[in-house]
């Protein structure tokens, strides 16, 4: 065949493909509307999951930056709790901050099954504007084609990432919680990936959002905040995070068109980047900008009040912090979000508690406690402190090291939240 013809033929092809997604994409619309909707209500997407994005190159002043992942020609998959039930799923990926383009040579997704395992008969393959392969320029992300994937809510979906050449992806959500493994070669549709403890992460990468196709009445909540909403110290693999336990109780309360999604990142601070951009920096792409939003539950300050402790000249004061949150709640209700605060935790005992830094959590609680602008308050440091000294976190909440909870306090956490208000 001449270059000619050859590309003749993959032109027919490529529109083949991208004909195939739109009909697709019509067909599952059809079929929701046909199943429920009445025909009255609009077919959208809302977050399913989401991972707040940070750039992993990036240090405290006077600290050496990390090493960037590198993949070369490997596998990494990535395995999400979706919160949706839904017919059909799109993922987002990302090249925030990356400084040199990123090349996937291939996403593909299917329900897990547990540790590296999928079900291969829902393997798919994933496609951007009917192709497989995508370039990511810096600074970028891209959404998928329609995925013909039904999954149930609060299951597990992989995403199976290849990269054939030697590739650096610093734009990451770090704390994972949940196993990523990574295998040599192209096994983005093996039925498993052996690994050993060394192919093995904990993060997540170029992987920022997966969202559902579902009908217009769905609400979409996204918990913002650090590494208390991140989950850090929860257990790895079990979805203990507060997030994930507030999305279990609305399910189990019949609350089946009700979205759950993190927008956590552990170590974030109000008013200076790292880790993560600041969040009045990151408020709008994680929160107003998030598909469907309808709720955020704010919960962020308490590294602004500890992080002095190691860079004294980042010190912020407890007006400063709460100027912060009333920026962000501005930002929310001029989109029409519903806004509740959450008090800061209590810290006593913490690596970086101090009495300057206890008067700073006071006062930012009280401001919360007093706040006019906001649709309600979230009383995380009354649901969690210790009866015996309210300034300290409850024991049987505490993981150990007096500032992050365990499972239990996770739990507490999601318990502490009126289902009501997120209807």
């Amino acid at each position: 065949m001449t270059h000619a013809l050859m590309q003749r033929a993959q032109s027919r092809s490529a529109r083949r493909t991208i004909l195939k997604s739109m009909f697709a994409v019509l067909a599952l619309s059809a079929g929701l509307a046909a199943c429920g909707s009445g025909g009255d209500e609009e077919v959208r997407y809302h977050a399913s999951w989401t991972g707040a994005l940070s750039d992993a190159a990036q240090s405290l002043p006077g600290f050496p930056p990390p090493a960037v992942q590198v993949f070369d020609n490997q596998t990494v998959r990535q395995v999400v709790r979706v919160s949706l039930g839904s017919t059909a799923i799109r993922i987002k990926v990302s090249n925030l901050f990356g400084k040199t383009p990123i090349a996937i040579s291939g996403i593909r997704v299917a329900r897990s099954s547990g540790a590296s395992n999928i079900d291969a008969g829902t393997d798919r393959a994933v496609t951007f504007g009917g192709q497989r392969s995508l370039t990511l320029a810096p600074g970028s992300d891209m959404l998928s084609d329609a995925i013909d994937l039904p999954v149930a809510p609060l299951s597990n979906v992989a995403v199976s990432m290849y990269f054939a050449t030697r590739t650096e992806v610093a734009t990451v959500h770090a704390l994972g919680r949940q196993t990523a493994y990574v295998g040599a070669g192209d096994q983005s549709a093996a039925a498993a990936i052996p690994t050993t403890a060394a192919s093995q992460l904990e993060s997540y990468y170029a992987l920022t959002a997966v969202e559902s196709i579902s009908i217009a009445q769905a609400k979409v909540v996204v918990t913002f905040g650090d590494s208390i909403t991140d989950g850090f110290n929860s257990t790895v693999n079990a979805a203990k995070r507060y997030p994930n336990q507030l999305d279990d109780r609305l399910k189990a309360a019949g609350f089946a068109q009700t979205s759950v999604v993190n927008g956590g990142i552990s170590g974030n601070r109000w008013l200076n980047d790292f880790v993560g951009p600041n969040g009045n920096g990151r408020f709008e792409r994680d929160v107003v900008n998030v598909a469907g939003v309808t709720h955020t539950i704010i919960l962020l300050g308490i590294n602004d009040i500890g992080f002095a402790s190691f860079v004294p000249a980042q010190a912020v004061s407890a007006q400063q912090i709460t100027a912060a949150m009333a920026t962000a709640v501005g930002k929310a209700k001029a989109r029409g979000i519903k806004v509740y605060l959450a008090t800061l935790l209590p810290f006593k005992g913490a690596g970086y508690y101090s009495v300057d830094g206890e008067a700073k959590r006071q006062a930012v609680n009280a401001f919360i406690r007093a706040n006019r602008d906001i649709d309600g308050v979230v009383d995380f440091d009354r649901a969690m402190q210790n009866p015996a000294d309210p300034l300290a976190m409850n024991p049987a909440y505490d993981s150990g090291d007096h500032l992050h909870p365990n499972d239990a306090g996770y739990a507490a956490m999601a318990a502490a939240i009126d289902l009501a208000k997120l209807q």
